[in-house]
């Protein structure tokens, strides 16, 4: 009598384990897949209290988890001061692909959710034509944008510092620049790094007439293309100076105007730690960090991206900062 009572005990534990699928509050964030464009994610999880989920199948625990653990995606928008700041992207739980994922699954294994990313409703490209000074700031992304337009010493430095740090920046390139020194250009480029346009002779783009603006913005283009075979996105005016002709015409030849969020004002040649205290004091998600190769950013660069990785953010490209894709680092659920 005896044996026959735990025979049914644990035949009753195990029908209540199968039903019921332990899981709890998020811990990792690790991107494991991509399909139809779209990132998916797994978490690993810990346990909840079963009695949570008592008489509900599998797939309905999934799907009243995946409820709870929605994250809505941000829409791009105008900002009054900083003008088009780009969307980010939501995440959920695919139900599917975590049931499918599942469903075989021993029974004292905790649930895997496997999550996809869902876009906003509007994008930067859904803004018009406007200036953009900075990423979204809940994406803990920042990039380095890196003008060039003479003098190459310090090239060769501040490429060895990135290539130890493991950063990839933007370099935008003034088309005379570029015509005397495509090796130099495609050392840069060889690196890793993303090339994009600062115009061809560094004018004030906003004193400029129309046809002569367009041309500054052409002639470089095509010589990122015909030069580097680059198929570019963005235009950084010289000096800042423009105005909505200068934007117009970007817009014209597929690009978008790009500033920046932080000044290191490295052309006036400004100790290395004023620089580094700056951006430690000043740097946040999103931030577009201008520079150029002189001795000042050159001697501060390895204290830069210090500061940067120090308050937990990511370096990337304008392109990957600007982004509404979700950053694939280990991310704390809800």
């Amino acid at each position: 009598m005896k044996l026959k009572k735990g025979i049914i005990m644990a035949l009753t534990m195990c029908a209540l384990l199968i039903t019921i699928r332990l899981n709890g509050p998020m811990s990792e964030y690790v991107y494991a897949m991509k399909q139809g464009g779209a990132a998916t994610a797994v978490f690993s999880q810990t346990f909840l209290d079963p009695s949570a989920y008592e008489s509900v199948s599998l797939r309905e625990m999934i799907q009243l988890e995946a409820d709870k653990r929605r994250i809505a995606p941000v829409d791009a928008r105008i900002d009054r001061i900083w003008k088009a700041i780009p969307g980010y992207n939501g995440l959920e739980v695919d139900v599917d692909k975590t049931y499918r994922l599942m469903v075989h699954a021993p029974v004292n294994e905790p649930i895997r959710f496997v999550y996809r990313e869902v876009e906003p409703k509007v994008s930067l490209n859904d803004l018009g034509r406007a200036p953009i000074y900075k990423g979204n700031p809940n994406k803990p992304m920042v990039a380095l944008m890196i003008n060039v337009a003479w003098g190459n010493e310090f090239i060769p430095s501040m490429l060895a510092t990135l290539k130890k740090e493991n950063v990839k920046a933007t370099f935008f390139f003034d088309g005379s620049w570029l015509k005397k020194n495509t090796n130099v250009a495609r050392e840069i480029q060889a690196a890793g790094h993303e090339i994009s346009n600062h115009a061809y002779t560094h004018p004030n783009m906003s004193q400029l007439d129309r046809l002569s603006a367009y041309n500054q913005i052409a002639r470089t283009e095509a010589l990122l293309s015909s030069t580097l075979n680059v198929k570019n996105a963005w235009f950084a005016p010289p000096s800042g100076d423009f105005n909505q002709m200068t934007v117009d015409v970007a817009a014209e030849q597929g690009l978008k105007t790009v500033l920046w969020t932080l000044d290191t004002v490295d052309w006036m040649h400004p100790p290395a730690y004023s620089i580094i205290r700056k951006v430690k004091t000043r740097v946040e998600s999103g931030s577009l960090i201008l520079m150029h190769p002189t001795d000042s950013s050159s001697q501060a660069l390895p204290g830069i991206i210090a500061a940067i990785k120090g308050k937990g953010l990511m370096l990337g490209t304008v392109s990957e900062t600007l982004s509404s894709k979700r950053v694939s680092l280990v991310e704390a659920g809800p």
